[in-house]
């Protein structure tokens, strides 16, 4: 018992240590990702579209961005989730409004509990994914107008917008490397590995 709960406290103290480490290289890049992400969206938004209609600029993007440039190597933040989370929600956001278009009180909370499943389901759990479904059944003005197009644009351009960014930021530097999966990391240790070889 005396052993167990030694053991707890000391995994407990090497977690709070670890969370409260203040990396500033990593957090530089986490800046960059995520203002660089949102500003080519927003941009492309401002100069097509009037102010008044923000429907490339959907809010889960911010909460994406808070996964994939500062939480990289979660399970949730890789590139199935991100791109796979938020198309399939959006496509259940979607069906729900077109089905029950006026009774928010039915349609939202359907919209997001068949995401989560569906994600689930899937394996493509990306918890901003909920926001777009709910996003489609709860908006006003263009959101709504735009159907099905809703899922191409501006959910799955915004995704793609964001993970051709990931990919840069995220694997700009030795230390970072996204996605997690072994391939691809293999992939990233003979591209840092070649310059070495060549300065040598």
């Amino acid at each position: 018992m005396k052993k167990t709960i030694q053991r707890t406290f000391r995994v407990s103290k090497y977690v709070i240590y670890k969370e409260t480490l203040v990396d500033y290289k990593e957090h530089f890049w986490s800046f960059l990702g995520a203002f660089f992400g949102i500003g080519i969206i927003a941009f492309i938004q401002s100069h097509t579209l009037s102010a008044t209609e923000n429907i490339f600029l959907i809010g889960s993007f911010g909460a994406s961005s808070v996964l994939i440039y500062g939480a990289i190597q979660s399970p949730l933040a890789q590139p199935r989730n991100l791109v796979g989370g938020h198309v399939l929600s959006a496509l259940v956001g979607v069906t729900v409004y077109q089905i029950v278009p006026d009774i928010i009180w039915l349609s939202a909370p359907l919209a997001v509990a068949f995401s989560i499943v569906l994600m689930q389901y899937t394996k493509t759990l990306h918890p901003p994914g909920g926001a777009t479904a709910l996003i489609a059944v709860s908006s006003t003005g263009k959101i709504p107008e735009l159907g099905f197009w809703y899922v191409l644009s501006p959910v799955l351009s915004g995704c793609i917008i964001l993970l051709l960014v990931a990919l840069f930021f995220n694997n700009i530097t030795p230390n970072r490397s996204y996605p997690t999966h072994s391939r691809f990391k293999k992939l990233l240790k003979k591209k840092h590995a070649h310059p070495h070889k060549m300065k040598k």
